[in-house]
């Protein structure tokens, strides 16, 4: 049952504003979602760059998205694991771009990767995987 990046956006202006607050959908994909997040002062740690707890939203907030758009409004899916690798210094004067792929999507499980990138820089910033725990219907 796939959701259009629409339903989507007032799915969270209702539910979940503040996750729009410097989040813009981009792209809503087969099995898929791409946005942008936009950086600010509060985002940065000491040398400028992009805090990893920073990185870590923008992941998982792209997972989450990307399991809406594939499975339809869930408002009760939770992570239940992620793991990230940083690659490089994600530079401070730029938003992020978050590209992410479910990689399984079970009855009770979605496993999906993130790939993390400094707008307008092909190189990646940092890889994650993540999974969702999907609520049962009853």
């Amino acid at each position: 049952m796939a959701t259009s990046k629409n339903e989507i956006v007032e799915f969270l202006a209702q539910e979940f504003p503040q996750a729009l607050k410097k989040s813009s959908i981009e792209e809503i994909t087969p099995k898929g979602a791409q946005l942008l997040y936009q950086v600010d002062q509060d985002d940065l740690r000491p040398g400028q760059t992009v805090s990893g707890p920073t990185l870590m939203l923008v992941a998982d907030f792209v997972l989450y998205v990307a399991i809406m758009g594939h499975l339809g409004l869930v408002a009760m899916a939770v992570t239940t694991n992620m793991t990230i690798n940083f690659f490089r210094k994600p530079h401070g004067n730029k938003n992020i771009r978050a590209v992410c792929k479910l990689i399984k999507v079970g009855r009770t499980l979605v496993t999906g990767e993130v790939w993390l990138y400094s707008l307008d820089d092909d190189e990646p910033v940092a890889h994650v995987i993540g999974t969702y725990a999907i609520p049962q219907k009853s």
